[in-house]
């Protein structure tokens, strides 16, 4: 069931402020952008505060009663019912490397339930966007999940912190579906792996730790798109919870059955011995 009528026009702003905020973005493309740590090894450039100061600014204009929640700080904290997931620069550290993957993404959650988000990659004018029952976008073309049936035959994404990755046990679940898929790819940018999952250049993306502005918008997207998302239990998606799975639908219960076993400690594929 298509979303509340004014949706459109919320949709329409975020559009409008993460091209404004990609524009801001490629202004500081190539130019050896300066990055600070914010954590032991988090890094936050001035095209992330630059970003976000005008996202955030841009949403209080447009929307004054909605709550904000964005990466860097920067948000605005109100009782609404309606809440914006901001991030102004997902995939920092490949910005700041001069890797060609990061977005801008900007999703609506409405009492508890996401209702639009935008995924918008500016290096390559590619901007995604979704309404709850309104199907998934790219560039204002419908897009649907991939047809991929064998977890054999699948494509997959994922990603690991960049702090305290000694604690991440995902290198477990990563070993297990490398060798049981076509491969696994590490971009460093979550929602642009969830879009891709909607658009069916993957099969599906799973994560732990990751937070609430790097997958709402993504979660939404493969949703309308025809997929499937859950936690790596199975249960609903969380936005602040430990992990995330994004799916076609047609490989989820496979995934779900070798999350399972890794879990319980299983093991299908032994690790080879290291020799000189």
């Amino acid at each position: 069931m298509p979303d509340r009528p004014n949706v459109q026009a919320e949709l329409s702003a975020a559009i409008e402020i993460a091209r404004e905020a990609g524009a801001t973005l490629l202004s500081h493309w190539g130019r050896n952008v300066r990055a600070e740590s914010k954590g032991e090894f988090d890094i936050v450039t001035v095209a992330d505060r630059a970003s976000e100061e005008l996202v955030v600014s841009r949403l209080r204009q447009r929307f004054p009663a909605h709550a904000i929640v964005a990466e860097e700080g920067g948000g605005y904290r109100t009782a609404s019912d309606y809440c914006w997931y901001v991030d102004p620069l997902d995939g920092t550290t490949n910005f700041a490397h001069g890797f060609p993957m990061f977005n801008v993404t900007l999703a609506l959650e409405h009492e508890g339930e996401l209702t639009a988000g935008v995924v918008f990659d500016p290096l390559h004018d590619e901007l995604f966007h979704a309404t709850r029952g309104g199907g998934a976008f790219l560039n204002g073309n419908a897009i649907r999940v991939s047809r991929t049936g064998d977890l054999g035959a699948s494509l997959l994404a994922t990603g690991f912190p960049s702090r305290k990755r000694h604690r991440n046990v995902n290198v477990h679940f990563f070993y297990e579906l490398a060798m049981s898929t076509h491969g696994i790819r590490r971009a460093g940018s979550a929602a642009l792996d969830l879009a891709y999952v909607a658009c069916g250049r993957l099969d599906g993306f799973w994560e732990f730790g990751l937070s609430p502005w790097d997958m709402a918008a993504g979660v939404l997207l493969v949703r309308e798109a025809g997929g499937r998302a859950s936690d790596m239990n199975g249960g609903k998606v969380d936005l602040y919870g430990a992990h995330v799975l994004a799916d076609n639908a047609a490989i989820h219960d496979a995934l779900l059955e070798t999350f399972r076993e890794v879990f319980a400690g299983h093991v299908r594929f032994p690790l080879p011995e290291v020799t000189a």
